[in-house]
């Protein structure tokens, strides 16, 4: 409920409505199977408690007293809890709380190997589709979603091959560095306006890329040294994500950061159609006319109770940027006229103290908190911080070699998952980086139109990435063409039964019963004698016929 009250805060607005319904419906079907999930080990085992739980477990699986396919509906359907995503739980509560369950309950489900494959796969495309999906979002609470779902996919990837210390690690390492994180295309050149936010911002960044020392740099290489053990398909996969999660989140950056603060930009890539953003305090689009005669367009208002407050200094400037390919004329903000002293709440000011001195916080925990799970002596894994406090919990990976721990394996693999998340950061500074294109290229098409020769096949890959993403993988359409469709087919003709044949069933014994008192009232004429006979005829002719059928059973 708090989800769905926070989701649609904005209620006014559509999106936001509609949103908050889905994420209700679906939370309300994840709840649904968990509670069968939970009631189906209950009436398995008689308990609860997870002590009971794992003992009755494996006596059933040793005495082979259970019915392995009933298990496995009864886990995936666990598998199945609330992760809503929203703005201010994107670090922990509800997105950590299924990953935990599954933690916690990893001893079930060992036992059998069809449900840690489906718990892996399900990890591999949660961790492929958000990383895909992100790459294209021009709304950076869209970009930070999408990016936990990812790293929501590298837990499940780390529980379904059996390492749920990895995961949990991960888990731990991911909320320090996300917490320290509206249309990007209306930010860009707050470096000189919050360089303390922005060097916060920056360190979380390189922590989720897997840069070294950070935390998530760990944490990953863990996951993704385990995952060669598992699967070499799977390997593949999770090191081209964790490529894809270093450009797409050193994309939001460079968005936001470096550049030029873009309130207002116009006619920016050489097309008629002009792309006019607003800013509004109550987080709506609104239309703005602009008159193509004048260079100086007046700067953002807000409409407010029938008054203008003005968002900038009316002083602004064009700047001229030429190009080997074309001339862009683009409007820049001066910001050398506002107070800053007092900044209005509308200008891109630092943080207050209460919230920098939180960001300090984090940042410390991001750069100390992947001490918790390195062990600093050859002898055994088991000598760090980490394993120690799940000594309880069972790692189906490294039960069986946990004396031993071969830092030059670690660093081999370590270093080609940094060499990928630079080769990330190195795509995203060449296509982002430049002040000139960064409107140009945020939709992915005008990539290498400046070095290379654009070919048909490379146009189309590029549009094809872009229409993936942009259309969250057709997720949507998929959901609207098979499901809703044939969801709202049924609900019409559950409706017509409903009103044609339920209610015509009570409707039509009304009015026989009234088309047949009407009929004994005219047969008898008024005379109480006339209606017991016709009553007692009635009654000897029914139980004539029910005797007659019963003899025909017999």
């Amino acid at each position: 409920m708090c989800s769905y009250l926070l989701i649609g805060f904005w209620f006014t607005r559509p999106i936001a409505a509609n949103a908050c319904q889905k994420a209700f419906v679906t939370n309300r079907l994840g709840d649904f199977g968990l509670l069968l999930g939970i009631l189906g080990l209950y009436w398995i085992t008689g308990s609860l408690e997870f002590r009971d739980l794992f003992q009755i477990f494996n006596n059933l699986i040793f005495n082979n007293y259970l019915n392995v396919f009933f298990v496995t509906l009864c886990a995936l359907l666990l598998l199945e809890g609330p992760t809503p995503i929203s703005a201010l739980i994107h670090a922990a509560t509800m997105v950590a709380a299924g990953i935990f369950l599954v933690a916690r309950l990893l001893p079930l489900f060992i036992a059998i190997p069809t449900i840690m494959n489906g718990i892996a796969f399900i990890g591999i495309i949660t961790l492929f589709l958000g990383a895909t999906l992100a790459i294209a979002r021009k709304d950076i609470k869209r970009n930070l979603a999408y990016s936990t779902m990812s790293q929501l996919g590298y837990m499940m990837l780390a529980l379904g091959m059996g390492s749920s210390r990895a995961a949990l690690f991960h888990l731990i390492t991911h909320a320090y560095s996300k917490a320290l994180f509206q249309n990007m295309v209306l930010m860009g050149g707050l470096t000189k306006h919050t360089p303390i936010t922005k060097t916060a911002f920056l360190i979380g960044t390189l922590s989720l890329c897997g840069i070294p020392p950070f935390a998530c740099f760990w944490s990953k290489d863990l996951i993704l040294n385990d995952s060669w053990f598992y699967s070499p398909i799977f390997a593949i996969l999770a090191y081209f994500t964790a490529g894809l999660t270093a450009f797409y989140m050193f994309r939001i950056y460079l968005l936001v950061f470096e550049g030029y603060f873009n309130v207002h930009f116009q006619n920016l890539n050489g097309k008629k159609k002009n792309s006019l953003y607003s800013i509004s305090l109550w987080g709506k689009e609104r239309k703005q006319k602009v008159n193509k005669r004048f260079y100086l367009i007046d700067l953002l208002t807000l409409i407010n109770n029938d008054q203008k407050y003005l968002f900038f200094n009316k002083r602004a400037y064009f700047h001229r940027i030429n190009q080997n390919v074309k001339s862009i004329t683009r409007l820049l903000i001066d910001t050398t006229h506002f107070d800053t002293k007092n900044p209005s709440p509308f200008y891109p000011h630092e943080s207050t103290n209460t919230m920098l001195f939180s960001m300090f916080i984090l940042v410390l925990f991001t750069l100390l908190v992947g001490v918790i799970g390195i062990s600093f002596s050859q002898e055994g894994t088991n000598l760090d911080i980490l394993s120690k406090l799940l000594i309880p919990s069972i790692d189906l990976l490294h039960q069986n070699f946990q004396n031993s721990f071969d830092w030059f394996e670690f660093l081999t693999n370590a270093t080609f998952s940094v060499s990928l998340s630079f080769f990330g950061i190195f795509i995203a500074s060449f296509i982002y980086k430049p002040v000139y294109s960064v409107l140009q290229n945020l939709n992915l098409k005008n990539i290498f139109e400046k070095n290379v020769r654009k070919t048909k096949i490379l146009e189309k890959i590029i549009n094809a990435i872009y229409d993936w993403s942009s259309n969250r993988g057709y997720l949507d359409a998929f959901y609207g063409s098979f499901f809703i469709t044939n969801v709202r087919k049924f609900a019409k003709i559950n409706h017509y039964i409903d009103r044609q044949v339920i209610d015509a069933i009570p409707n039509g014994i009304g009015i026989l019963s009234f088309f047949m008192g009407e009929a004994i009232k005219y047969i008898g004429g008024g005379r109480i004698s006339s209606y017991i006979y016709i009553i007692i005829f009635f009654i000897h002719s029914f139980s004539n016929l029910l005797s007659f059928f019963i003899c025909l059973l017999i």
